[in-house]
């Protein structure tokens, strides 16, 4: 099912319906050919695949957006959007692959000055600041990954849970849709609502895989208040994680051409961290313009009587993500 279709037949009550069951279900358990409007779908279909490997990114300052604007007046990011560095594979050294993985052919090849820096900008070690215990569960959890003898030790998006935050903006690209009052991300594996209506969080007792989102705009920066994480997503297939007593409040700070946004934001733990630490994920946008990518722009044109190009996006309500898990498995090196 293609979500453009879904947002035609549901809306965004419709939507919001929808990506709150699923989620109190699962909580219960864009270089330059300018769009041509002549281009056939069959030349749009040649398939790009792999991620992205930025090592370096612009910072983008918060500021006026002057770009253009929504019919209610939001800064109109809609649009496709993925990660600029790496997937999920490793947390803190996101081109550094998974920990004790047991290919040959995964382990990553030179210094780590030359891969891209941790997702971790403050502290300035690059690291979690976990408490003694939840450092020790997160190496257990490194250590057991690969050969899972126990549930603890699969991660959660293996089993088409929501990636939570903030996984779910390095798990493929997603796409952001703005409607009056809402920001919608539809990602894999799970969509996130934004309220930008001033509207109090959910009550406490009610925890959801991708927390509970209060936002509003300053001028280019969109800013989320997130509470009510079920606690359950993990960052990571290294393990880190937050607990439902966790708290994030997120930027998402947009350059003026609409081509890029770097995601800056503090979580804080009192029971799992020893002090709040920042994420910093840069994010590039996809169009009509670049070709469709396996990772990051999972896309086809549609088929149509007009002119003007309309990409069709997949919905992968659960993607199960069995492809590194597991790698007990013996592979000769390369």
């Amino acid at each position: 099912m293609r979500s453009k279709l879904i947002q035609r037949v549901l809306g965004v009550p419709g939507l919001m319906v929808t990506a709150l069951s699923l989620a109190s279900q699962l909580a219960l358990a864009a270089d330059e050919n300018k769009a041509q409007p002549e281009q056939k779908p069959a030349a749009q279909q040649q398939q790009g695949s792999g991620i992205s490997r930025e090592t370096r990114f612009p910072k983008i300052e918060s500021g006026k957006w002057k770009g253009p604007r929504t019919h209610d007046g939001q800064p109109d990011v809609q649009g496709h959007w993925s990660n600029t560095i790496s997937n999920h594979s490793n947390f803190t050294d996101p081109q550094g692959g998974i920990p004790n993985d047991p290919n040959p052919n995964r382990i990553p090849k030179g210094p780590r000055e030359e891969r891209a820096p941790s997702r971790v900008s403050d502290p300035a070690d690059g690291q979690v600041p976990f408490q003694p215990w939840a450092l020790e569960k997160v190496k257990e959890f490194q250590v057991k990954f690969h050969n899972p003898t126990e549930p603890q030790f699969i991660e959660p998006l293996a089993r088409c849970a929501p990636a939570g935050i903030p996984k779910s903006l390095y798990w493929h690209g997603y796409e952001i849709n703005q409607y009056p009052g809402y920001v919608v991300f539809l990602f894999n594996s799970g969509t996130r609502i934004i309220h930008l209506d001033g509207k109090p969080h959910l009550p406490d007792n009610i925890k959801l895989w991708n927390g509970d989102s209060r936002g509003h705009w300053e001028g280019n920066t969109l800013v989320v208040d997130v509470s009510n994480q079920n606690g359950k997503a993990l960052f990571g297939r290294t393990g880190e994680f937050i607990s439902e007593n966790g708290h994030v409040e997120e930027r998402y700070i947009f350059n003026n051409d609409g081509t890029r946004y770097n995601y800056e934001a503090v979580f804080t733990d009192p029971t799992v961290y020893t002090r709040p630490f920042t994420v910093t994920i840069p994010a590039k946008r996809w169009t009509a313009e670049d070709k469709p990518n396996g990772w990051h722009f999972e896309t086809t044109l549609a088929k149509h009587s007009g002119k003007e190009p309309i990409i069709d996006r997949d919905e992968r309500i659960c993607a199960e993500n069995n492809g590194g898990f597991g790698l007990g498995a013996e592979e000769s090196k390369k």
